[in-house]
Formats: C-alpha cells, sequence, structure tokens
C-alpha cells in the first residue's frame, strides 16, 4: 500500500498526545499540485475513532463537485472494532467542508483547465479536529514521472555517500 502513516509525539504540559497523520504518496508521484487547500470533513464518532487508530487510507479516494459542494468518494476508514451494531460503511461518499470562495475558485479552475482534486493527506490539527488537505492538481506526463523517479533516485544516492564514512 503506498499511504503512509506517521506518529509524531508531542509532548503538553498536561499529557502526551499522538499526531496522526495519513499520507497519499502516490498522489504526490501521478500530479503536479498548484494549491494545497485545508478542509474539514464530515464524519460519524466511529470514523473519527477508527482515523486515531490510524485506519484509515487515500489509495483510492477522490474528490467531485455535485451542486456546488465538494465530496470525497472512495477514501477508506475502517469500521471501528468497538462500536454497537450501528457502524458506519467503510467507503461512503463524505462531504468535505470549505468556504464558499474557495469552493467556487475551485470549482471554476477545475470546470474551465481541465483539473483536477486530490486528496493528499488527513490529519488532526491543533484542535483534535479531523482535517483533509486536498491540492488542486494537474495529471504527470510519464516523462515528468521518469524525472521525479531520477530526483529520488539521485537524493537518495547522495544520502547514502553522506552515510559512508572516509
Amino acid at each position: 500500500m503506498i499511504v503512509d502513516i506517521l506518529q509524531l509525539s508531542t509532548s503538553n504540559s498536561n499529557n502526551m498526545a499522538k499526531k496522526i497523520e495519513i499520507v497519499n504518496r502516490k498522489a504526490e508521484y501521478e500530479y503536479n499540485f498548484l494549491s494545497k487547500h485545508e478542509a474539514g470533513i464530515m464524519l460519524v464518532g466511529s470514523e473519527v475513532k477508527s482515523i486515531r487508530k490510524g485506519q484509515a487510507g487515500l489509495k483510492d479516494a477522490y474528490c467531485l463537485f455535485d451542486k456546488g459542494e465538494l465530496y470525497i468518494r472512495s477514501m477508506y476508514i475502517r469500521e471501528y472494532d468497538n462500536a454497537t451494531f450501528i457502524n458506519h460503511e467503510s467507503r461512503r461518499t463524505r462531504k468535505l467542508l470549505l468556504r464558499k470562495p474557495e469552493l467556487k475558485k475551485l470549482e471554476r479552475r477545475v470546470k474551465e483547465k481541465g483539473l483536477t482534486i486530490v486528496p493528499y493527506r488527513i490529519y488532526f490539527s491543533e484542535r483534535n479536529i479531523v482535517k483533509v488537505e486536498v491540492a488542486l492538481a494537474q495529471g504527470k506526463k510519464s516523462y515528468d514521472k521518469r524525472e521525479s523517479i531520477k530526483a529520488k533516485d539521485t537524493k537518495r544516492d547522495l544520502e547514502r555517500m553522506r552515510k559512508v564514512k572516509f
């Protein structure tokens, strides 16, 4: 799976809190990001608990507009084990929450230039609210993908050279 889960520990004065971040690394390989936007997402309680455990994925997720509102489809959030018989569907359509001017601007750019909106990462804000970072993106051509692979390989080789002591 191409989704990367990062757990960063930060210490507060009262307690230790874990910050969960779920990143879609494949999106960076497939698209050139033109701009990034932070959006809220409408979730139910069991979905929030599953995300807090790191049991979510953006591998097949995509965003689309419906009647002027932005929705995310096919985002995987595993069913919560300790929930009652009323549990959420793992791949249901969820509404993204953005301000109206941002929505109109994004919708206009998607319609005019053939761009797309890609969900890039899920994280918890400082107020412990689930946020989704979506990117206005343009698909890469095959030669662009080769260049990004080449750049990644040279970066990896340079890191190896630094580790070797002479």
